[in-house]
Order: C-alpha cells, then sequence, then structure tokens
C-alpha cells in the first residue's frame, strides 16, 4: 500500500480467472486440467497454446499412463472436485463416460473454469438445459469436442460442409428437406454390442474408485465389463447412438439451420431393448415442424438414397448431384457465417465457439430423444419450445436422468 499525496492507494493482484482471458498476451499459453485420462483425455494433452498443469481420474493406472506422457510432474486427483479448486487452471477437459458430462460441466462453470467436453454433451435432455444456464450465468466459454461445423468436409464424407450448408440455404432442391445418414450416404452405425445382461459381480480392482466411478449412476455390482464397454449400458451411456451421434447429428443440424429448434417427432424401428443393455435399431426418423427429415438407416436399406433430397432435387455422396449446373447456381450464394473455431482465441479472447452449449445442446437432443423413443420402443412428440414431450408421462420422466441420493 503506497501513499501518493495524502491518497491511499491500494495494490492487489487478482488471479486471472477474476479477471477473465482477454488481457493475456498472445503468447501466454492457457493452463488445463484434464478429467478422464483414457483414451479421450490423452489425445489433447499437448494441445497447441496450452499446458496441462492437473490430471484426475479414479483409474490410478489411466492416471500413471497420462502423467507419464507429461514432460513435467503434475498435480494429480482422482475426484474431480479437489481439481476445480484449483486456482491454477483455466478450463478443463471433460473426457469422461458420458453419464459424468453434464454434472461437471455444471461444476466447472460454477468453479470459473471454461469448458471443453467430449460428447456427447449430456446425457439427458433437461441436464443440457442446466448446462446452458450454469455457463451462461458465469460467462464461462463452452466447446463442445467437434470439428465437422463449417470448416472441412463433412463427417464420413468428401463433401465441403459450407457447400451444403449454401444448397439448403440456397433453396435449390426446394423444401422440405430428407437427409438420410446411414452406410450408402457415408455414415456407418457399427453395431459391436458387448453388453452382458448377466454380470456377476467381481472383485474393485485396488487401483479403481468404482463408486465415484459410478457417480450419479444408479449402483450395480462391479463387472470390468461395465468399464470397458461402458457405452453398451443406458446408465452410462446410450451404444453406438451415443458414441457417434452428435459427430454426426451436429454438422446435419448446422447445414439444415435447426440450431435454435429440435425436431416434433421421433420415430423407431427396432427390437425390445433390454433396460440395462442397450440394443441394436434399425432406422431412426426425426422430423421437424416444417417437414424436414433426418433419417438414421443403419441397415442402408435403400442403396441408392440420396444424402440429400428435395421436391427439386437430389444430392448424393460426393457431391453427385441430378441438378444441372449446380456448382455455378451455389456460386452466387453467399458462404454461412464465419466462426471462432481456435479454442485458445476463443477462451483469450471471450468469444462464443463454433460448438458451443446451445447449439450443443440442440444436436444431443435429437441423441437423447432417439435413446429414449429406444428405450421405450415408441414414437414420440416432443415441443421445442418447452421441450418436453407431449402425451407422454413416460417419456417426460426421462428427461432426466434420476440421481443417486448421494449426488442429488
Amino acid at each position: 500500500m503506497k501513499n501518493i499525496a495524502g491518497t491511499v492507494v491500494a495494490f492487489t493482484i487478482l488471479p486471472r480467472h477474476v479477471l477473465g482471458r482477454g488481457y493475456l498476451a498472445p503468447s501466454d499459453q492457457l493452463t488445463k486440467g484434464i478429467i478422464g485420462t483414457g483414451v479421450a483425455g490423452r489425445q489433447f494433452l499437448n494441445y497447441p497454446g496450452t499446458r496441462v498443469t492437473a490430471l484426475c481420474d479414479v483409474n490410478q493406472a489411466n492416471l500413471a499412463q497420462a502423467a507419464a506422457l507429461l514432460d513435467k510432474k503434475v498435480k494429480t486427483f482422482d475426484d474431480y472436485r479437489h481439481l476445480l479448486l484449483q486456482k491454477d487452471i483455466d478450463f478443463v477437459h471433460i473426457a469422461t463416460p458420458p453419464h459424468w458430462h453434464g454434472l461437471m460441466a455444471i461444476e466447472a462453470a460454477a468453479a470459473g473454469k471454461d469448458i471443453w467436453c467430449e460428447t456427447p454433451m449430456t446425457h439427458s435432455i433437461a441436464e443440457g438445459r442446466q448446462v446452458i444456464t450454469a455457463v451462461q450465468t458465469y460467462g464461462r466459454i463452452f466447446r463442445l469436442n467437434l470439428d465437422h461445423r463449417i470448416e472441412g468436409k463433412l463427417y464420413g464424407t468428401n463433401m465441403p460442409v459450407k457447400k451444403l450448408q449454401k444448397l439448403i440455404s440456397s433453396a435449390i432442391l426446394g423444401g422440405p428437406i430428407t437427409i438420410t445418414l446411414g452406410p450408402q450416404t457415408g455414415f456407418n452405425w457399427p453395431f459391436q454390442n458387448p453388453g452382458l445382461t448377466s454380470l456377476p459381480a467381481q472383485p474393485i480392482p485396488a487401483t479403481l474408485n468404482y463408486d465415484r466411478w459410478l457417480g450419479p449412476a444408479p449402483y450395480k455390482p462391479y463387472h470390468i465389463n461395465r468399464i470397458q464397454h461402458f457405452p453398451a449400458y443406458w446408465d452410462y451411456s446410450g451404444g453406438i447412438l451415443a458414441e457417434l451421434g452428435q459427430q454426426y447429428l451436429d454438422p446435419i443440424q448446422f447445414i439444415l439451420g435447426k440450431d435454435e429448434t429440435s425436431p416434433v417427432e421421433v420415430a423407431v424401428e427396432a427390437p425390445l431393448q433390454h433396460p440395462d443393455v442397450v440394443g441394436t435399431w434399425q432406422k431412426i426418423t426425426f422430423t421437424y415442424e416444417d417437414g424436414c427429415k433426418i433419417i438414421l438407416d443403419a441397415e442402408g436399406r435403400e442403396a441408392n438414397a440420396p444424402f440429400i433430397s428435395g421436391p427439386a432435387g437430389k444430392l448424393y455422396a460426393d457431391f453427385k448431384s441430378d441438378i444441372r449446373d449446380l456448382e455455378t447456381k451455389l456460386a452466387d450464394f453467399p458462404d454461412p457465417p464465419l466462426a471462432a473455431t481456435d479454442f485458445v482465441k476463443a477462451v483469450k479472447e471471450r468469444q462464443t465457439f463454433a460448438t458451443n452449449e446451445e447449439n450443443g445442446h440442440r444436436s444431443c437432443t435429437l441423441v437423447n430423444m432417439g435413446i429414449i423413443a429406444l428405450q421405450l420402443g415408441r414414437s414420440l412428440q416432443f415441443d421445442p419450445v418447452k421441450q418436453t414431450f407431449l402425451f407422454d408421462e413416460g417419456a417426460n420422466r426421462l428427461l432426466n436422468k434420476a440421481l443417486r441420493s448421494t449426488w442429488k
């Protein structure tokens, strides 16, 4: 404290999580904590412009493996809540099983951390709305780990996303539009379901905190299959629809111009599902209020199905179309608006990221609508404004996942 001309001036050094990131020099690295150090978490250990300062995993073997890949010693935790208390972390990378994503994102926002989250964004529709509220209430930057929106080629195809968006927005194909995602259009749905319907209890490994791995999920006795193949169980994920669904559907949502809404109906063709283990399905159809449809065709039933079709034309794989001079016609239409696709820059300059909490919630809602319809084995009507199902209390009970009492 210094006295200048009779005035007392107090100097206080504030941590940068209080000041925000806009003041940082361009050369300053962002510090990060990684929650979940399996394959997904280890992929981005050395992401440019960032530096790991803390790791967290309930599996000590995973934690040790990730720590060994770093060039310096960092703090390690088996409870993510301890990691969130660290002041030297700018953002957290959530790379856990999906049943943890929403809860951790909400708590990270409340702790003043920006967020990089793996897909699917949340394990339920209601949880997605809660993430939006938390991120925006605490002024955080949220990135969903998707790389196929706006820039580059569409997931699984050689078709430029910008051109596809221009094609739809130009109305050259007319409307309503139908988009088919199946093996015949470059989108495979590989069912390799290793889930087991009868799991005898096994001893919990000494290196694993199984109760903390379960977290908010219902208690089930330990079996290694639940850990190694968690996507195959409803409690933690939703099978191939959860594993690939948002990766496929998010850019499709953008192309259709549906970032601010959701379908009004979901219909499923699938065998009766087991209450614990995710099964297969043949077809899932989402229909929007304007009649646009997204068809998930796991079997590729219609071998020559177009990728995008409308009343005035069709587009097939590799941008082949029955529209004459399509490229010339598209050249007259503007590209989609630019979006922030550099996460480090977005955090430093407080820019909304291209795949953020709002459009991410809407594309994840597609996934969760499909999962609920599969679990119930019936078509469902949906209100995209209220984000509730119509005339179906059973479906509405699944809008949110029941949490174990210790996690409420």
